[in-house]
């Protein structure tokens, strides 16, 4: 794989730098070469690491951040048509270049593989990262989300594999060329830009179809909406060769077995006519599902399955995704992306599957206003799987609020299943209110693809001067 940076892309500015998709691109070309900057909208951990790279990093968006001598500027689909450097861009006539095609513009000369699926994404795509590097074969990767520090989301390898999270939210995955894609799951989201199940099942036919000749597509056996698809292009026929993984009887790769233990499991499979056990550091079916399918995935590549199979235990989990924060009075704290209903329920089921006799608290916040109004309902029983919920406003993202929707939907949805719900819009109350609910042995999950992640500290902090108080108490008397 060669190295070079797209003259066009040598020296890029990005807007919104600092977001998991972009920053990872800025990483990839200032390994590369590139003389890279950019703005975001406040400072980050993942600003300063871009800092560490070379990259010059402007906080806020202003038409003299986007430097004379740009030779394009990078946006993402968030991004507003009135941002003053996207003007600037276009008042001088400097190119445009979306996310997605710098991102295939990148892989080009690669092997590329790339994870897609409305759920799982990021997570699978790490797995395959810390795989493949642990087996030595250098590959390049693009994420989601950070492994373990800030700026770990992106690497340039020496290797010629390209390991990259794929995005349908803004049918953005057209762009790529794989050799192999994954399909975790299909559903209905980001319903700002679908319609319809029917315009997501199209979306992934499109996706499909951009397979090179000799590709393989790693499909879910166990998701009815990625079986609708492998069906769909059954009934087309040709197509790329297709292997199916999961617990179905007819998978290719059949998830035989899983054992949960704490915030592990252990993952039986049939592959090849031949049983294969491996662990792997994230728990629940859904996670261990990931694994399946980063499993099948790298064996498609043609890596030996022992081996892989040996190397996913290497992977520790990707920040957000069931991160463990820290433990404090005997409550462990834990992060959590979910978002969507699907993952708000499978992450719940994980941490109810090791949490023994303890209880599982959930701070929740819904993302976006579209969202909102289309799955209030589905994500108030999701969150009916905890023992109690604390709901937070929306957090609103690129979007402007709609009448009517706000997150009293969600916890009025709950409430109607039975379940120990109770809104909050100061989200600075958060750390004490779950303090004074939580006892040890509980679980307490911060929930949402927005800034909730920013209270774990705050409730370990809590936690921990309560308990303090506590000890001064009993020892006084």
């Amino acid at each position: 794989m060669t190295p070079a940076v797209p003259s066009a892309m040598d020296r890029p500015h990005l807007i919104g730098i600092g977001g998991a998709g972009m920053s990872g691109i800025a990483k990839i070309l200032a390994m590369r070469g590139a003389r890279v900057a950019g703005s975001d909208a406040r400072e980050s951990a993942g600003a300063e690491a871009l800092r560490a790279q070379g990259v010059t990093v402007h906080i806020g968006h202003a038409e003299e951040h986007l430097a004379e001598d740009a030779t394009c500027v990078i946006v993402s689909s968030a991004i507003r048509e009135d941002n003053p450097e996207l003007v600037a861009a276009e008042k001088r006539g400097v190119p445009v270049v979306h996310r997605a095609d710098a991102l295939a513009a990148l892989m080009e000369g690669a092997r590329p593989l790339a994870v897609a699926g409305t759920h799982g994404k990021t997570t699978t795509t790490s797995m395959l990262a810390v795989a493949l590097t642990t087996l030595g074969v250098e590959p390049s990767y693009a994420i989601g989300g950070d492994l373990d520090v800030p700026g770990s989301n992106a690497l340039h390898g020496a290797g010629e594999i390209f390991v990259a999270e794929a995005d349908e939210s803004d049918r953005s995955f057209h762009k790529y060329a794989p050799e192999v894609a994954v399909v975790l799951n299909v559903e209905l989201d980001h319903h700002a830009n679908y319609g319809s199940i029917e315009e997501i099942h199209e979306s992934f036919e499109t996706f499909v179809d951009r397979i090179r000749p000799g590709g393989t597509l790693v499909i879910s056996a166990d998701h009815e909406g990625a079986r609708e698809l492998t069906r769909r292009l059954a009934a087309r026929g040709g197509g790329p060769r297709t292997v199916t993984y999961g617990e179905a009887e007819d998978a290719d790769v059949r998830i035989f077995k899983i054992n949960p233990r704490g915030l592990t499991s252990e993952v039986t499979v049939v592959i090849g006519g031949r049983p294969l056990t491996f662990t792997v550091s994230v728990p629940g079916r859904h996670y261990a599902g990931n694994a399946v399918a980063a499993l099948a995935a790298g064996v498609a590549l043609g890596l030996p399955v022992h081996n892989l199979a040996s190397a996913l235990g290497s992977y520790t989990g990707v920040q957000r995704r069931l991160q463990l924060k820290g433990a404090a009075a005997g409550v462990q704290v834990i992060d959590s992306y979910a978002h969507h209903p699907t993952e708000i329920a499978a992450d719940l089921e994980a941490i109810r599957s090791g949490a023994g006799d303890g209880r599982v608290l959930v701070v929740f916040q819904p993302h976006l206003f579209s969202r909102t109004r289309e799955l209030a309902a589905e994500m108030g029983r999701a969150l009916a799987l905890a023992d109690a919920s604390v709901v937070l406003d929306i957090y609103p993202a690129r979007e402007d609020p709609i009448p009517g929707v706000t997150s009293a939907l969600v916890v009025e949805a709950a409430a109607a299943q039975g379940a120990d719900v109770r809104p909050e819009h100061a989200r600075e109350a958060v750390p004490e209110l779950i303090a004074g609910m939580a006892a040890p042995g509980d679980s307490v999950l911060t929930m949402g693809a927005g800034d909730v992640t920013e209270l774990g500290s705050a409730i370990l902090a809590r936690l921990e001067s309560l308990a303090v108080a506590e000890k001064r108490s009993a020892d006084a008397v």
